[in-house]
């Protein structure tokens, strides 16, 4: 038996297929967007664009908010209805539960948030448009995000042992 033979069982226990169609998906989906219209497909910005609809603050009402806020927002909707259809059409219509307390919930999205904004940018930002126009900085913010959650997460796992 091989090292893949015992790790993919351990790793994957509802089978990789699903993994490897979701990033294909994704990959094609980033790729063609740019493609076809020369844009980029990093969700932090579309959250920002998409609150320029609702704040009037100078931030929300930058130039590269307000000029691609339209498309954006359809981007979003593709996201969100990306997601029912997994649920009804693959999912049995069952939603997915997490056990994870609300509090942490909402901790873990403030931080995102603020590393996002911190960061100019998302992980699927620079992991996945970044990476794939390459951008040296996303480069950068990615090696970073890495090192940061293998550091926390043997953190973790050495607090708990």
């Amino acid at each position: 038996m091989t090292l893949i033979d015992t790790l993919f069982p351990t790793l994957f226990p509802f089978g990789w297929q699903h993994y490897l169609l979701g990033g294909l998906t994704i990959g094609a989906g980033v790729a063609l967007l740019y493609l076809f219209n020369g844009w980029v497909g990093g969700m932090s910005t579309v959250f920002s664009s998409s609150w320029s609809w609702v704040f009037k603050r100078p931030f929300f009402q930058q130039e590269r908010f307000l000029g691609s806020r339209s498309w954006r927002l359809v981007y979003a909707l593709g996201v969100v209805l990306g997601a029912l259809v997994w649920r009804f059409a693959l999912a049995g219509g069952q939603a997915q539960h997490t056990h994870v307390p609300v509090w942490q919930l909402l901790v873990g999205g403030f931080l995102v948030g603020y590393g996002a904004r911190l960061g100019n940018g998302c992980t699927s930002g620079h992991g996945i448009c970044g990476l794939g126009s390459l951008q040296l900085p996303s480069l950068g913010a990615v090696l970073t995000f890495m090192a940061t959650a293998f550091l926390t997460a043997n953190l973790i796992a050495w607090s708990l042992a």
